[in-house]
């Protein structure tokens, strides 16, 4: 019955292995070797692997960074622009990243100004997304945890002192992590509410109403950035950041 038992853990232990373990270091033997064909100038292949990577489920920025770049390598700049931006949605505070976007936008053909906005505006989006949500998540807990240890000494401390110190740094650490669960509420808020898509039909008519037969009311080109407004059957409704807004055919952009 012993040895049963041991075989019926080894058993249990050799399921969790090949449904965690191997898939993992599998991922990441998969993406090492695309890296390596990236650092070879192997930019068609690299993409190609990392697209698969993509289109198999997996979503890290490091990957939309990786393939943003293979794109661009290759000339692609809507699609380059596509993943800079979904990398940018989940690590917003990456500066790289950033750089990225503003240097592929130089290879666009609509060069569109921003609608000038209130400085606190500015600086409370730039506040929420100076941090990736993961980082967030794993601040609020370690926070938390902090404040939850520091209350535990106010509780058992027998000096006047101690207790005060500890009592006012456990709502401080408190304070920080709603704070910080606060902060990654308002980002998701933030990106759910505005979404956006990269144009990549080389000339789109933008229409006054969802129909080919509406009036044209401007023109742009693949690469630029949209906000998606509203959808209706098989076109969208589309704000430029000047403030222009028409619609769009959806198959002429693709959603970041």
């Amino acid at each position: 019955m012993i040895l049963k038992a041991k075989y019926k853990r080894m058993r249990k232990l050799s399921y969790i292995f090949i449904l965690i373990i191997l898939p993992v270091i599998s991922f990441g033997n998969k993406q090492l070797m695309v890296d390596v064909e990236y650092a070879k100038g192997q930019y068609k292949e690299a993409a190609a692997g990392y697209q698969q990577m993509v289109n198999d489920g997996y979503k890290s920025a490091v990957i939309y960074y990786n393939l943003g770049n293979a794109y661009y390598k290759l000339g692609d700049i809507p699609a380059a622009l596509l993943y800079y931006e979904k990398a940018h949605k989940l690590s917003p505070g990456d500066e790289d990243i950033n750089f990225n976007i503003r240097y592929a936008n130089l290879k666009t053909t609509d060069k569109v100004d921003d609608v000038p906005e209130f400085f606190l505006t500015r600086w409370g989006r730039a506040f929420i997304l100076s941090c990736s949500l993961s980082t967030l998540s794993v601040l609020s807990i370690i926070f938390i945890l902090m404040g939850s240890g520091v209350l535990i000494v106010y509780f058992f401390a027998n000096k006047f002192n101690i207790k005060k110190f500890s009592f006012y740094a456990a709502m401080l650490l408190f304070f920080l992590g709603l704070l910080t669960v606060f902060i990654a509420g308002r980002q998701s808020s933030y990106f759910d509410n505005h979404k956006q898509a990269i144009i990549f039909t080389g000339t789109v008519d933008v229409k006054g109403g969802p129909a080919a037969e509406s009036k044209t009311l401007f023109v742009i080109h693949d690469g630029t950035k949209v906000s998606v407004l509203e959808s209706n059957s098989n076109w969208i409704k589309i704000g430029l950041a000047n403030g222009n807004v028409g619609w769009i055919r959806a198959s002429d952009a693709k959603e970041i």
